[in-house]
């Protein structure tokens, strides 16, 4: 499971550092691709197949899985660990997420999100306990 939250920065051609402790679950080849909220999502090749298999079961005739499909698909790149530890995202994955200078890394147990650290700043001001109280209420947690 992914959990944590770190912080890194890209560099000028796109190289990310993926912290030890997620290179040790990913291993030496993954998935990158756009996600929700303005992210990217890092999904390991087991959890990316699985994915994979949900999405190619969709409904051709459905226009909301095709963009879906579209979406997650058209936008995923095999990546591979150099020897330092980086990948590379290409530039629409990095124009998509707006990924310049500070990045923040968060797994959020079965993938890996990566932000702009500024963004990741405004969404994750957790200040409101109550309101969280209340969803996982509402969830059954």
């Amino acid at each position: 499971m992914y959990t944590g939250e770190y912080n890194h920065t890209i560099d000028e051609k796109g190289r990310l550092i993926i912290p030890t402790k997620f290179r040790e679950l990913l291993g030496n080849s993954f998935v990158v691709t756009k996600s929700l909220d303005g992210c990217l999502s890092i999904y390991d090749s087991i959890k990316w197949d699985e994915l994979e298999k949900k999405l190619n079961q969709l409904p051709m005739t459905n226009k909301s899985a095709r963009e879906l499909k579209r979406f997650l698909l058209g936008g995923a790149n095999i990546v591979e660990l150099d020897k330092q530890g980086r990948i590379l995202i290409t530039q629409p994955l990095r124009k998509s997420a707006k990924l310049l200078g500070d990045i923040s890394l968060v797994g959020v147990g079965d993938h890996i999100e990566i932000w702009n650290t500024e963004e990741w700043n405004k969404i994750s001001n957790y200040g409101d306990f109550e309101n969280i109280a209340q969803s996982m209420e509402g969830l059954g947690i």
